[in-house]
């Protein structure tokens, strides 16, 4: 079927995502000339609510971003602030840190797979028409979030939001006691863990494959989550290193009209961040298991340069980070010590600080300026879907373009294929804001 004329259509709302927004698609003669990914959500504000703030605070304010990924928001304020201060914090707190980080990692990859993800490879609309037909699928997800919220309340005080962090560590750290029922769990995770890679490698995958750069944070010697230096593979195969502090003059945000959230360049170019970028450029340092796991799911051997770029098969990637991450949960517990103070003193100092961690969507930067009294006078958050937005929209076009080429798809299918596109890359939307309204314009 051809469409000629001027076409108009118009989806209430994207599901399985968090957050809302619209997708515009204008098609001439057969060719997809624009492809807009209009987010309307009002904006948040946060940066300007951080102002005249204390620099204790930002951990606590910024938690409230986001309810899935609170602790990644906790995290890079806490480095930035400490790197502004000049301190260094206890090198179990840096565990304790990274555990608390594991358990959102388990928490929210096991929501995007079995909630979001996984019923667009099924055919269910919805998660919960997805439990009628695979309800021990379901319940294995449900039991791998409940691990990773296990983790967060009792390191962080509560599963969303949480209370217990602060600047320079935690007001309070748990006793090996309290650890051993947490591990227990986690065990049993790591059978659910590997059990859903089993699964997802088993789910049928459309070609496809993203053009834009990879951006991820890198440590020599493991799998980067709570710190790293930004490290850029680009679409060539090229790569490149730089320090934290220069995030802001080599990833440029500038509003769109179309968008209440900013839109970022690389060097200029289209880039993406997140679990694809993290296995790209860190999957030589998975963990022996995770390695395993990974050339169970398919995606080969990260040690001899196995890459991915299929966003579809970003599902096997976020499988694979989840049995990573219930590995990594274990050793850290298996080990530990509880340091002699639950945190370090983080005296004020007229200064700018900047720090990225690994969110489970990609490196979220923060950069903050103190004066002498550790008053807040400037504050600036860089989120991973805002990164994301230009390449999400180039993916959208490439795949729309394809579609059409191959078989005129009509409104209902074009709709279903921008969806699934967009759930590729598990935007966090509020986040960004500082679908799916479908809109499709055919003439």
């Amino acid at each position: 079927m051809t469409h000629r004329g001027s076409r108009l259509l118009h989806v209430g709302s994207l599901s399985r995502v968090e957050g809302e927004g619209a997708l515009r698609l204008h098609v001439h003669d057969g060719t997809v000339t624009e492809a807009r990914l209009e987010i309307y959500e009002p904006p948040r504000f946060f940066e300007a609510f951080l102002r005249g703030r204390s620099h204790t605070e930002p951990p606590d304010i910024t938690a409230r971003v986001c309810g899935i990924c609170p602790v990644a928001y906790q995290m890079s304020a806490c480095a930035a602030i400490e790197d502004a201060c000049g301190v260094t914090v206890d090198p179990v707190i840096g565990d304790l840190r990274r555990l608390l980080y594991c358990g959102e990692w388990i928490e929210s990859q096991a929501l995007h797979i079995y909630l979001l993800h996984a019923p667009d490879f099924l055919g269910r609309a919805s998660a919960i028409e997805l439990a009628r037909t695979h309800r021990a699928e379901v319940e294995r997800g449900l039991r791998l979030k409940k691990a990773g919220n296990s983790l967060m309340e009792l390191l962080g005080g509560r599963a969303v939001h949480p209370v217990n962090v602060r600047l320079g560590g935690f007001h309070r750290v748990p006793t090996r006691d309290e650890l051993r029922p947490v591990a227990e769990e986690l065990k049993r995770a790591l059978d659910d863990a590997w059990d859903t890679v089993r699964w997802v490698a088993g789910f049928e995958f459309p070609d496809a494959r993203v053009e834009a750069d990879l951006l991820a944070l890198a440590e020599p010697d493991t799998y980067a989550i709570e710190s790293g230096t930004p490290t850029v593979l680009r679409a060539d195969g090229t790569t490149d290193t730089f320090p934290v502090r220069d995030f802001t003059e080599r990833v440029a945000e500038t509003h769109v009209p179309h968008s209440t959230a900013l839109h970022s360049r690389l060097d200029g170019r289209l880039h993406l961040t997140g679990s694809l970028a993290r296995f790209a450029i860190s999957g030589a340092r998975l963990s022996p298991v995770a390695v395993q796991a990974s050339v169970a799911a398919g995606l080969g051997d990260p040690r001899d340069g196995a890459v991915c770029r299929n966003p579809f098969r970003s599902i096997l990637v976020r499988a694979v980070e989840t049995v990573y991450a219930v590995a990594e949960a274990l050793r850290i517990i298996e080990t530990y010590t509880p340091p002699a103070r639950p945190y370090t003193e983080v005296p004020p100092v007229a200064a700018l600080g900047h720090g990225a961690t690994e969110a489970p969507r990609g490196v979220l930067y923060h950069r903050y300026e103190l004066d002498a009294d550790g008053i807040v006078t400037s504050a600036l958050l860089v989120p991973p879907t805002a990164q994301n937005q230009g390449a999400i929209e180039d993916d959208l076009r490439r795949l729309a373009q394809r579609a059409i080429g191959e078989g005129d798809p009509d409104d209902s299918e074009l709709t279903a294929l921008c969806e699934r596109a967009i759930r590729n890359h598990d935007p966090c939307i509020s986040c960004s804001t500082h679908f799916l309204d479908l809109t499709v314009v055919r003439t």
